[in-house]
C-alpha cells in the first residue's frame, strides 16, 4: 500500500508500507479478541517476516518506558548545554536511564530474584548499612525498595508506586554513597 506524504514535506513520492495484521488468539471466553494493524516501511512477504514485525512492536514498551525515565527520571530536557556538553550528557545520562530501565523491570516481572542480579556488592553493602531492618535474602524487590527509600520515599505510603523521579534521586545518592565509601577507604 502507499501513503501519501503530507504536503509540508519536500519530498513528495508516496510512501510504500506493509500491513501486518494481527489477532489475539485463545481469547477468554465471552471476551472479544484484540484484533490490530501495524504498518511498517520492512518488506513482508512470508509469515516470518510478518512474526518478526510483531515482535519488533512488542519492544515499543519497552522504548516508551526508557524515554519516560529518560526525560522524567534523568530529566534531560531541563539541561541547556553547547552541543558538545549535551552529547556527553546524554551519553552518561543514557547510561543511568538504562540501568533505572532495568530496575524497574527486574521489579516488576522478578521482584523475588536476588538483589545482586542488579547491584554490585558495595551497593548492596551501602543499601544493607542504610537500612533499619535488612532482610536475611535480599531480594530485587527489596533493593529497589531501598533505593526508593534514599530517594525520599515514604514508606507509610506503602500502596503508592515507586516512582521513576524518586527512584532516580535514590539512585542517585546510591552512587553518591559509594563514592564516599570508595574514598573513605582509600585515605
Amino acid at each position: 500500500m502507499n501513503l501519501r506524504i503530507p504536503y509540508r514535506f519536500d519530498n513528495r513520492d508516496p510512501l510504500l508500507v506493509y500491513a501486518v495484521y494481527a489477532t489475539e488468539v485463545d481469547c477468554p471466553e465471552d471476551e472479544t479478541p484484540v484484533e490490530w494493524m501495524l504498518l511498517t516501511t520492512e518488506v513482508v512477504a512470508d509469515i516470518q517476516t510478518a512474526s518478526t514485525i510483531l515482535r519488533w512492536y512488542t519492544y515499543r514498551w519497552r522504548v516508551e518506558e526508557y524515554h519516560k525515565i529518560f526525560k522524567s527520571g534523568c530529566q534531560v530536557e531541563k539541561y541547556r548545554l553547547a552541543a558538545e556538553g549535551m552529547k556527553t550528557l546524554i551519553g552518561f545520562l543514557s547510561v543511568i536511564a538504562v540501568e533505572l530501565l532495568q530496575l524497574t523491570y527486574l521489579h516488576r516481572t522478578q521482584p523475588s530474584a536476588p538483589a545482586i542480579e542488579i547491584l554490585n556488592p558495595l551497593e548492596l553493602k551501602i543499601l544493607k548499612a542504610k537500612s533499619p531492618k535488612p532482610p536475611k535474602l535480599l531480594t530485587v524487590n527489596w533493593a529497589i525498595e531501598a533505593i526508593a527509600r534514599l530517594g525520599g520515599y515514604l514508606e507509610h505510603r506503602s500502596k503508592t508506586p515507586i516512582g521513576i523521579q524518586v527512584l532516580w534521586r535514590g539512585w542517585l545518592k546510591l552512587h553518591d554513597l559509594c563514592e564516599g565509601w570508595q574514598l573513605a577507604k582509600e585515605t
